[in-house]
């Protein structure tokens, strides 16, 4: 049976990315298509834009670079008070918590994408049963141009939120025991005491019968989470962490139908803090996913987040990003007022966002001794064809990976020396 529902959930997503290939019209394309999985609907015929929701690979004239400066340029002019930027700070699991309380987990969609733009979630068994699902003819090439189109409707949910606020028109399993000797030792010694009881824990430690492991770090109301769980519920072996500094995100996981501690451990927990341990030991995961989520950290922590989670990965381990790259839509928007810190805001509901350049992307990456397999900035159009409205969407997307151990009979590996390891 277990094998069934992983061909069917394979069949589903072959399905509907076939789908969205059957309505694309040839003209659309470019002579040489990029390669999937960042999309190939290209528009080539600007009278023809708003046939469709998104276009991919869209190149700025000097006139749009320039526009895009400018307004990021306006609405950075009025910083927030360094007393209100305190706040935000020292508050900002309360402002995340506030967030998850109102929306539930109706706000975002499933990230049914993840497989596509990240094969590498995915042990490799499992990637190369994918792949031959996914391995058509010339003439049915599967095409995911939208694989992003939930970021969309995401973004347009984000703009009803701040309009409606701102008038502006524009269970006893394993895993839960180690928690509760996990806060004990929080609350009652700093870190490095109580080391024997941290050792007795970690020999029972959630996952450790699995062979190969993925945390995900913000985690929010599961919309990863479900997805990668269809898939690895029925893979022998395998282990998802997924973790949340809103302790009301977790508790939306937890509770959601679909969760099961034999497969999956949610955990609270603020990757700002390196004085809180991980429910595992470090040097144990095969995959760190990252999406969305380093923008909502100040700029000044974000290199030591970075560090610490670079400890948790085994050699040989891909940590997977994506978040807002510099010059998106959602930047342009805010208003005189919402600036923090360069290319750093705050929304209406007090959460932040920052807005990342491949360089700096890169450069954190490296700093942390990750070698880069690809750093890339996903520029689309957006299209609102019933407003007749186009939105200059920007991401960055990387995989990072840790150096392999040194071998200790072959000096020329030391050039490849990982920090970290």
């Amino acid at each position: 049976m277990g094998s069934l529902n992983k061909m069917n959930f394979i069949t589903r997503l072959s399905a509907l990315c076939l789908r969205k290939k059957s309505n694309m019209q040839q003209r659309h394309q470019s002579s040489r298509r990029p390669a999937v999985p960042l999309g190939s609907r290209i528009l080539t015929d600007p009278s023809k834009v708003f046939e469709h929701n998104m276009w991919d690979h869209m190149q700025w004239s000097q006139e749009e670079e320039e526009h895009a400066k400018e307004k990021a340029a306006e609405n950075s002019l009025v910083k927030v008070q360094l007393e209100e930027q305190d706040k935000y700070e020292r508050e900002a699991s309360k402002y995340w918590n506030e967030f998850y309380k109102t929306h539930k987990n109706n706000f975002f969609k499933d990230r049914n994408w993840l497989f596509l733009e990240f094969p590498e979630i995915l042990p490799e068994k499992t990637r190369e049963q994918l792949k031959i699902e996914e391995r058509p003819s010339e003439h049915t090439k599967i095409n995911i141009t939208n694989s992003f189109s939930h970021e969309k409707e995401m973004f347009e949910e984000r703009e009803k939120y701040r309009k409606k606020n701102t008038g502006d028109d524009s269970t006893s399993e394993k895993g839960c025991v180690y928690n509760k000797k996990q806060s004990k030792s929080i609350a009652d010694s700093p870190q490095g005491k109580n080391n024997e009881e941290e050792v007795n824990v970690l020999e029972s430690f959630p996952g450790s019968d699995a062979t190969y492991r993925i945390l995900e770090v913000g985690c929010g109301a599961g919309n990863s989470v479900f997805p990668i769980l269809k898939v690895l519920c029925n893979t022998p072996g395998t282990f998802l962490y997924c973790c949340d500094f809103a302790s009301g995100a977790v508790e939306l996981v937890k509770s959601h139908s679909s969760y099961n501690s034999a497969w999956c451990s949610a955990f609270v927990h603020d990757v700002c803090d390196d004085a809180l341990p991980y429910p595992f030991p470090d040097e144990i995961l095969d995959v760190i996913l990252l999406v969305f989520v380093l923008s909502t950290i100040h700029p000044d922590r974000m290199q030591q987040v970075v560090n610490r989670l670079v400890k948790l990965l085994k050699p040989g381990g891909m940590l997977l990003f994506r978040d807002y790259g510099r010059y998106d839509t959602a930047q342009l928007r805010f208003k005189k007022g919402h600036c923090l810190s360069e290319n750093f805001y705050v929304r209406g509901d007090g959460t932040r966002v920052y807005f990342f350049t491949e360089e700096e992307v890169r450069n954190m990456f490296n700093l942390a001794g990750l070698t880069e397999v690809q750093n890339l900035v996903d520029r689309r159009l957006q299209v609102n064809r019933k407003k007749k409205v186009k939105m200059q969407r920007v991401w960055v997307q990387g995989k990072f990976q840790k150096p392999l151990l040194l071998s200790l009979n072959n000096p020329e590996e030391t050039t490849n020396k990982h920090p970290c390891g």
